[in-house]
């Protein structure tokens, strides 16, 4: 099952204004908004680091032909991204130095994105947010205290768009490979009688996918309202979104993926495949999709309600207030092949002297939430070299969890909508954090302390690894996070270091498959991080060491607990330690190179692994463990590569094209060759060209050519292992990406 992701689209809050003319009054103006709305900047992102990267709206609006967020990253130091769909639309995610998305801390305009429950991050329920940023900041490494929730790994801090003083309206219109689509308006009034400001956006994106049925259909708006006084800026923010997507979750057996026929025949036995779901093995090729059933699609909705206060009492204190309210509803829908109806909480259904045990069936698991919250943050530069900021969050959320069968072969003592299993949830958090920075004579110095209160309960029946349970639970925790950092400039030399400590609470499912007799602790994180960066006007370049050390970290084992759930279990000790090199050169105006390198080895310090053991006689059932010694951590390569070029030989014209290697990824924490993606290279090529016309302030036309030279690769995947007459079977899935494909794009500025 996937939990749904919250989500929470902010504030549109802008930080830097560029005058839209050169009159007097129009540069005041400018400068009195930025002075203001940049106190909210100054309070949450982190300074500029080594290990800091910002990716501009330039960046992104060259890159932005309709695909997820992930997608338009995946370029950036450390990252590997993922999609289910295969191109890029629907359900894809992204890793930052092999830490998954439930450990990288999301925010927008300093408002939580990550779900409070899960942790997780699903960027398919932000459809074309890109138009709606100004830049993004992505820090690796423990994060600022001012993002609320402790990073844990990651730190990815979106900045939505700047205010325009000028009206002005844009439309962006893409299509390409696999039926994709997108069309987004967006419209602005400009600064009215210096006080007022209202910006809309409304975004559609289609797309088949990659994958057969891997279908999207992804819809968004928004609206922004603003008043500026003198020393204040208010904004009311309305967001909704909509997402209906087909499932492409369940991945591609092996031998479906290497083309292996006897392979896929023995897979279909082994797993009971009927003859219909044979047969599409056999014949899908490549762009498999296990699920058939017309209607197997996650189905999303949510509205978002924010209201923003930033005040400027003096030239030395500012305030930022943020309160946020969201409401979030859906369900996934998927057809059941021979459930049983004890699994359901149903009777046997008698037909004459037999009963009739399992059933066909259709369900739907819903999720149906509230979060609702206030950010703030106050900040006093006490000295021209020292400042302090105090700040924090209040947050609470409530999600009632509940399961439906809207259709079965045999019913039982079932009726339409009755549900089989039924929870509440509850999580309220309550942060703190002080933040001093000393500035003097180039040493730049941080001692940022932060404390996080949770109280998380959740009460009635769930569906645990087939079976309902009563989950009913109720736990409390109180972090301590600190964090000191410094920086040396020296010319055109930088010396930077950090060190942090981050506590992090597990997540909903560590606690639904588990009791309070078994439940993991907290995992804790030790970061520190060593830099240089070299910057000449042409030419940069910088190096960063970083050691992420952790304490009862999280992992997969495969271990069954005490309800019967594969739950994550805590390991002892493990770490992340490598070497982030990134290069840049402007050779002239029109010809530039840059390259990143992450050198890595992640692991895990005595790991043992637990594998399910089917027998012929009672007790049937049972486990072994494996005692691997020190192994690798999953989904964490030791080495990525990127190296990009640009070139315009003209003013209108750029061109670019990008390489990325990522190396071999474990798809568990045993370090087996025959459970991991092998390494892949792919390259990428873009084209924009600028249209010189009257009618509209700026026209351009661009082409993206994904997978230039076709290269066949999976990007994700997942693996289970069992032994059954004394020998072990591995079954590997994963998620492959499309070849060769390509995206048109206009925008036209008005």
């Amino acid at each position: 099952m996937k939990t749904r992701l919250l989500f929470l689209p902010s504030l549109l809050l802008a930080t830097s204004v560029a005058a839209q003319n050169t009159n007097f009054s129009a540069i005041d103006t400018s400068k009195r908004i930025q002075s203001i709305e940049g106190i909210i900047v100054s309070g949450l992102r982190a300074k500029d680091a080594p290990n800091n990267l910002t990716v501009t709206k330039k960046d992104l609006q060259v890159k932005n032909f309709g695909q997820d967020m992930p997608t338009l990253l995946e370029f950036t130091p450390s990252v590997v991204t993922t999609s289910d769909a295969g191109a890029g639309i629907g359900y894809s995610g992204l890793r930052i130095r092999g830490v998954d998305a439930s450990r990288i801390n999301v925010t927008i305009n300093g408002v939580p994105v990550n779900d409070p429950e899960s942790h997780d991050v699903y960027w398919v329920n932000m459809p074309d947010l890109v138009g709606s940023i100004e830049s993004i900041q992505i820090q690796r490494g423990v994060g600022s205290s001012t993002n609320g929730a402790a990073a844990f790994g990651a730190s990815v801090n979106i900045k939505t768009n700047d205010l325009k003083l000028q009206p002005f309206a844009r439309m962006d219109l893409s299509g390409g490979s696999f039926g994709t689509l997108r069309g987004t308006l967006l419209a602005g009034t400009g600064l009215l009688k210096d006080r007022f400001s209202l910006e809309a956006r409304l975004s559609e994106i289609r797309s088949d996918g990659y994958l057969d049925r891997a279908s999207s259909d992804l819809r968004s708006m928004g609206l922004t309202a603003s008043y500026f006084a003198n020393k204040s800026v208010w904004k009311a923010v309305v967001l909704t979104g909509a997402e209906r997507t087909y499932q492409a979750w369940y991945g591609t057996p092996e031998s479906r993926y290497r083309g292996d026929s006897l392979g896929m025949l023995d897979y279909a036995a082994r797993n009971g495949l009927s003859a219909a779901e044979t047969q599409n093995l056999l014949e899908s090729g490549r762009t498999y999709n296990y699920y058939t059933y017309a209607n197997q699609v996650d189905n999303y909705k949510q509205d978002n309600y924010q209201l923003h206060f930033i005040h400027r009492f003096s030239p030395k204190l500012e305030l930022n207030l943020a309160g946020h309210y969201t409401y979030g509803r859906g369900y996934y829908e998927e057809f059941r092949n021979q459930d049983d109806l004890a699994e359901y909480g149903l009777e046997p259904v008698v037909v004459g002297s037999d009963s009739i045990l399992s059933t066909d069936l259709i369900r739907r698991r819903w999720l149906d939430n509230h979060f609702v919250g206030l950010v703030y943050g106050l900040n006093y530069q006490w000295k021209p070299y020292l400042k302090f900021a105090f700040g924090g969050a209040a947050n609470q959320y409530t999600g009632l969890h509940f399961g439906e069968i809207i259709w079965a072969e045999f019913a039982s003592n079932s009726e339409i909508y009755d549900r089989y299993y039924e929870n509440d949830a509850s999580k309220s958090e309550l942060s703190s954090y002080l933040k001093t920075s000393y500035n003097r004579n180039g040493l730049d110095l941080v001692l940022d302390l932060q404390y996080r209160g949770i109280a998380y309960q959740f009460l009635g029946v769930d569906q645990v690894s087939g079976n309902l349970a009563d989950v009913t639970q109720q736990v409390t925790y109180h972090f301590f996070n600190p964090k000191v950092a410094f920086a040396k400039l020296l010319g055109p030399h930088q010396l930077f270091g950090s060190f942090g400590i981050a506590n992090r609470e597990p997540v909903r499912r560590d606690f639904r498959e588990s009791t309070p007799e078994n439940r993991p602790t907290p995992e804790r994180m030790f970061d520190t991080e060593l830099a240089y960066r070299l910057q000449f006007k042409k030419f940069n370049a910088q190096a960063n060491l970083f050691w992420m050390y952790y304490h009862d970290q999280l992992v997969l084992t495969g271990q069954i607990n005490d309800v019967g759930g594969y739950t994550r279990t805590n390991v002892d000790r493990s770490y992340r330690a490598g070497l982030e090199l990134e290069m840049a050169y402007k050779l002239n105006d029109k010809f530039r190179i840059q390259s990143a390198t992450t050198l890595s080895q992640n692991k895990i310090l005595n790991f043992v692994e637990f594998i399910d053991v089917y027998l012929d006689e009672a007790p049937y059932y049972t486990q072994v463990q494996i005692q691997h010694g020190t192994t690798d951590l999953a989904f964490s390569p030791n080495f990525i590569q990127t190296i990009g070029l640009q070139f315009s030989p003209v003013k209108q014209l750029a061109l670019g094209v990008q390489t990325k290697y990522v190396s071999r990824q474990f798809l568990d924490n045993t370090s087996n060759v025959a459970r991991s993606l092998d390494p892949f290279t792919f390259t990428n090529f873009i084209c924009n060209y600028k249209i010189k016309q009257n009618f509209a302030q700026e026209m351009e036309i661009g082409l993206m050519v994904n997978n230039l030279l076709n290269a066949l690769y999976a990007n994700n995947g997942y693996t289970f292992s069992y032994q059954y007459g004394g020998q072990t079977t591995t079954e590997n899935f994963y998620y492959p990406q499309a070849g060769r494909h390509f995206l048109l794009n206009m925008n036209i500025l008005f």
